[in-house]
């Protein structure tokens, strides 16, 4: 079955299953169905390098209604936002995850410790990176989805982290993320802060916060996970940005397209008249459904497929 076949005809129904796949005890892979008669939602804990916190470092993982055939069922990872701060959590992401679910995709929607929760500088990056890295073991545990070429679609602060997961496999060895078992092959930005120097220069306390200092005060972080400093021309990345957004202003995402541009990368930028921030990410808007579709499009496309679709626009 193609991943284009694994998109039609699922059900809408959700089934909850709590199953907490830690590192201590990761249970060996289950019987693999044939079909899912609806939608499935597991709890997974994931490893962390040093002493995690269980509150935070899970994520809730989705497979759809349907056959369950192995290498089937493309995966897309979502990361929220929040301004990297503990009062936003990984529920803003929900209802993208039940309508891809519902679409035919298994999804990953990731928790990670926060500033103000025991997060910020290195801890908030290590998480991300490692509840990435524990996709090779959600591979082990359920063979249906695929692995090799997916997705990772980020909102507001987890727009910048989409961003850099995107290019750990570049960091140097010393780096926070280095060496990555998990690489995604696209990324989707919504809202992201995409230039955290600029941002962070014009008054963006939170991008401050997160990394512990300004640009001058802590130059290498700001090298190391800024994703305008760390740009792979071969990782296709669209960024959707709202022309009304005050939190985030639209010029971030601009100016990093702009410079993927530059420098002969994969980048397009769509900017949705009207849509604030938060909008952006709301159910009710109209330009929910479009971001929908949008992700499922270029989770599924080739790379090159992708490549045209940017230069022409389509």
């Amino acid at each position: 079955m193609t991943a284009g076949q694994a998109l039609a005809g699922v059900g809408l129904s959700i089934a909850i299953l709590v199953s907490g796949c830690s590192p201590g005890n990761a249970p060996a892979p289950a019987p693999l169905p044939t079909a899912n008669d609806s939608v499935t939602v597991h709890r997974i804990d994931y490893t962390t390098r040093g002493l995690g916190d269980p509150a935070q470092n899970w994520g809730d993982f989705y497979l759809p209604a349907g056959p369950q055939a192995v290498d089937s069922i493309p995966l897309v990872v979502l990361i929220h936002g929040g301004s990297w701060k503990s009062r936003l959590g990984a529920t803003t992401m929900s209802p993208y995850a039940r309508d891809l679910a519902a679409k035919g995709m298994a999804v990953y929607n990731i928790e990670y410790r926060r500033v103000g929760s025991g997060g910020g500088w290195p801890t908030t990056f290590e998480d991300v990176a490692d509840a990435l890295d524990y996709v090779v073991e959600l591979k082990r545990q359920f063979p249906q989805i695929t692995t090799n070429d997916e997705l990772v679609v980020g909102h507001s602060a987890g727009g910048q982290l989409a961003a850099w997961v995107g290019t750990r496999n570049r960091l140097n060895p010393n780096e926070v993320g280095s060496r990555p078992l998990f690489q995604p092959t696209r990324i989707i930005a919504l809202a992201g802060p995409l230039d955290m120097v600029y941002a962070a220069d014009h008054g963006d306390r939170h991008v401050v916060a997160v990394l512990g200092g300004t640009p001058q005060e802590v130059p290498e972080r700001y090298q190391s996970v800024d994703p305008i400093q760390n740009i792979d021309p071969a990782i296709p990345i669209l960024a959707v940005h709202g022309d009304a957004d005050r939190t985030v202003p639209v010029v971030l995402s601009q100016r990093y397209i702009d410079e993927v541009v530059r420098q002969r990368g994969i980048g397009e930028i769509v900017i949705a008249a009207g849509e604030n921030h938060v909008s952006i990410v709301d159910p009710k808007s109209p330009m929910y459904a479009r971001i929908l579709d949008t992700i499922t499009d270029v989770s599924i496309k080739t790379i090159a497929e992708i490549a045209v679709d940017f230069r022409t626009g389509g």
